[in-house]
Order: structure tokens, then sequence, then C-alpha cells
């Protein structure tokens, strides 16, 4: 017998799962009789809960999926460029507001609150810090390079973890949209159908994977096509809008050409590439074509609006948490909380060219179509 049934004490779910020898998450499946567990795992389950007399409450029915029903939601807090014009949304939020929003809706009807923390990552003590949020959680959504593989790595044996915008293969899942293909047809769209030969890319954190993908795609695409891409130190930004406004001020002050068309990483950037354009009489797209990323919604409102990829940004969010929710409840036996060691999913959901007049065509006449998060 148990050294708490032995004294008396009413038993509790975490008695029947040390008595079965299975998982929490085991128990409360037999329990709520969801998710078809497996025969022997339920006969374990029900001979402890008849060996121990426990007896369920409306507390323990609700002790699902690891009991803590919280899941922590670790962002990179990076503080832009600062300028004036832009100064309040130097923390380059907007896109991760929306990603929080997706996750927050379906956790809220999976009956899940959401531990939500932004990190400096030039802290020394970040890993720490993550894993005691860890600790606090039944698994963790990391944003775009929070940690570092290893420190991942690391995390990802103590809880599930699902990365957005990282590395497939590794010990989580992972969460992202197609930067590549609709940044190469960007390029195509560009090159091609404007005739825009000369370009660039404004690159976002450097270490942030989306960023290394979508410039990859663009500038290979673009030189495949007999055209020239500029990029390096001078083109470096950092998501922000402050970024761009202060790499075309940099650059005209220099006396530099600047190329007939410029990519930006996101939407952010795009703004303030237009701005700063404005500033110096340029047109946009007559002197210089001007293209974002996201599609976030101010995209559609700029004078010119904005030529953009789309991505479902709140399904990202919402895909994320399902992902977790799942690997969260996996039957795993005792084993690691990532499973038995198999290949976990890399979901990569589809983004869209939007054209717009920022780039030279037409204006948008048709409102974006949203997809509502079921």
């Amino acid at each position: 017998m148990d050294a708490r049934a032995a004294n008396g004490a009413t038993p509790t779910i975490y008695d029947v799962a040390r008595r079965a020898g299975v998982s929490i998450a085991s128990v409360s499946r037999v329990l709520n009789g969801r998710d078809n567990p497996r025969p022997e795992t339920r006969d374990r389950v029900l001979k402890a809960i008849s060996e121990l007399g426990f007896v369920p409450d409306g507390a323990a029915r609700a002790l699902s999926n690891r009991l803590k029903q919280v899941v922590g939601v670790v962002f990179r807090r990076v503080y832009g460029t600062d300028d004036g014009m832009f100064e309040d949304e130097t923390e380059s939020l907007l896109f991760g507001d929306q990603i929080n929003r997706g996750i927050e809706i379906v956790a809220q009807r999976r009956g899940y609150d959401l531990l939500v923390s932004s990190v400096n990552i030039d802290e020394h003590t970040l890993p720490n810090r993550i894993m005691t949020i860890a600790g606090k959680c039944d698994g963790l959504i990391l944003h775009d390079q929070v940690l570092s593989p290893a420190g991942i790595a690391n995390i990802a044996r103590t809880v599930p973890v699902v990365t957005l915008a990282g590395a497939s293969g590794g010990p989580t899942a992972n969460v992202r949209g197609d930067s590549a293909t609709s940044m190469r047809e960007l390029a195509r769209h560009l090159v091609q159908e404007h005739g825009y030969r000369r370009t660039a890319y404004i690159a976002g954190h450097a270490d942030s994977p989306d960023n290394i993908v979508r410039g990859r795609s663009f500038v290979s695409e673009v030189q495949a096509l007999g055209g020239e891409c500029l990029t390096g130190p001078a083109w470096q930004g950092d998501y922000s809008a402050g970024s761009g406004v202060q790499i075309v001020r940099g650059l005209m002050a220099l006396g530099a050409t600047l190329p007939r068309a410029i990519a930006c990483a996101n939407d952010q950037t795009a703004l303030g590439v237009i701005y700063a354009l404005a500033e110096h009489g340029l047109d946009v797209p007559g002197d210089v074509a001007v293209t974002g990323f996201d599609d976030l919604p101010f995209a559609r409102h700029l004078r010119p609006q904005l030529t953009t990829v789309r991505q479902p940004i709140q399904e990202i969010g919402a895909r994320a948490f399902e992902v977790l929710h799942n690997m969260i409840t996996a039957d795993s036996g005792g084993s690691a909380p990532n499973g038995d060691g198999g290949e976990l999913p890399d979901i990569v959901l589809p983004t869209r060219l939007v054209r717009r007049e920022s780039c030279g065509c037409p204006p948008d006449a048709q409102p974006p179509v949203w997809r509502q998060i079921p």
C-alpha cells in the first residue's frame, strides 16, 4: 500500500499514476473516457483505482494533460532601431501580438491559460530563466530564435516544446510559414513582370531563421533570373520600421544610388523605408518599388498600398498550440516529454504573394480574406 493510503490520506490522481506506472495524462484519459487509451493502460489504471479506493471528483477530472493546464509562450524582447517617428513601435510587437492571439484563442477553448513572458536574448541567465518558466507550465511555445539549438534541446528534455520558425528535425515540433516559396515568387514578379533588375533585400534579425530563409530565397532567385540583389551590412535591419528609416537615410547620406526595388524582411521595415523615401522626395513605386512580408493589417491602408507576402499569422499560433497540446496529452509511458524519440512534426503553412501598388501593380480593390480560426 502507498504511504499516503497507509496514513489514511485520501488518494489522489498522482497516487493512481504512481501505482499504475503510467503518466498522469494517461490516468486523466481513462477517467475522462477520451482519446481511446490502450487497453493495457486502461486496465492498469482501473486496477490502481480499485486498490487505492480512489474516487475522482470534479477537480480530479479537470486535472487533464499534466494537470497545470498552463502553456508558456516566450518571445524575444529586442528593441528596434530608435527613430523619432516610430519610437512607439521600436519593440516590433505587431507580428508577435497576432501570433499570441492565435495561441490564446485555441488555448481558451481547451481550458488552458497562457503564461506569456518576454526575454532579453542578451541575458546571461536566459536559459535558467526559461527553465524556470518551463517548470510552471505543461509545455512551451518559443518564438523566433529565443534560445540556441542547444538551449532548446535542454528545455525539451523537461517539457514538450514547439518552436516558431525553428529548425526541423530537432527535439521539438516546429510551425512556420512558407517563406521560401513566396519570396521566390516575389523575386520573379519584380524581375520578370516589372523588369526591376537591380534590387536589394533589407534583412531582419541576423539570427532569425525566417529572415535567413527569406533573404536566401529572394537573392538566389533574383540572381538566377540574371538580376542583381544588394545585401550586407548596409542593408541589415532588425524587423522594425525605425531600422528601415535609418538604412535609407544612411544610404542617401553617402550618396548611394538606390536599387530599383527593395524587398523588406517584414511589413514594419517596409513602412519605415517608404517613410524615409518620401522624406527625400522619392516616389514609391515610381522611383523605388518597396515590398514587405506578413501582410499586417496596416499594409493595405498605406499609400501606396503595400505589396507583401501574406502568411496566416494567427493560424501559426493556433496550430502551434494544437501541436503542443497533442504532445502534452500523448501517452509518454514515463518516457521523455517529447515522446519516444520519433520525429516531431515540421508544419509549414502556405503563404501568398499579394500584389498591390508599392511594386507598381494596380491598387488592391478587394479586402483580404482572413481565415477564421476554427
